[in-house]
């Protein structure tokens, strides 16, 4: 009997029906069993002040762009937690369970001291941080050595 895979979700938005359908069809027919899926959602991360103005202004948001001068991008621990409660709900209604929890610290590191077969990162689009390889899963595919994907949130974009 082979060993159920697991696959750790690093999502920095609440994922929405769409999204848990998206990822959870990946794996819906595998022959070594239904994965177990474990959600990360930071709550504290340390984010660039320049990439993240420069990121909204690439795709024309000017209102995040201030609003990321200002700091009121951060995501708090309570919106973190509701964006938890949300994706694992979305997990639910597409029919598979997962397990989840807020992480605090840099994303990476904290991937490193969770065992998993496969890492999905879900992410806005980032275009500093992509463009340079700098972005999670790019590191996280040097630190981890298991497959990453990396898939914009609300969409079917790869990243």
């Amino acid at each position: 009997m082979t060993e159920t895979p697991s696959i750790l979700v690093l999502t920095e938005v609440a994922l929405s029906d769409e999204d848990a359908l998206r990822l959870t069809s990946v794996h819906a027919d595998d022959e070594s069993g239904r994965p177990a899926y474990h959600l990360l959602v930071p709550a504290d991360v340390e984010r660039n002040l320049l990439a993240d103005v420069l990121d909204h202004l690439s795709l024309f948001q000017l209102r995040e762009a201030l609003e990321a001068v200002r700091g009121e991008d951060e995501p708090t621990r309570t919106e973190a937690a509701d964006a938890l409660a949300r994706s694992l709900a979305a997990f639910s209604r597409a029919g598979w369970t997962a397990t989840g929890e807020v992480i605090e610290g840099d994303p990476v590191k904290v991937l490193q001291q969770h065992s998993a077969d496969e890492v999905i990162v879900v992410t806005r689009p980032h275009a500093v941080e992509d463009t340079f390889h700098t972005d999670w899963a790019s590191r996280a595919r040097e630190a981890l050595g298991v497959p990453v994907l990396h898939v914009y949130a609300g969409s079917s974009f790869l990243g």
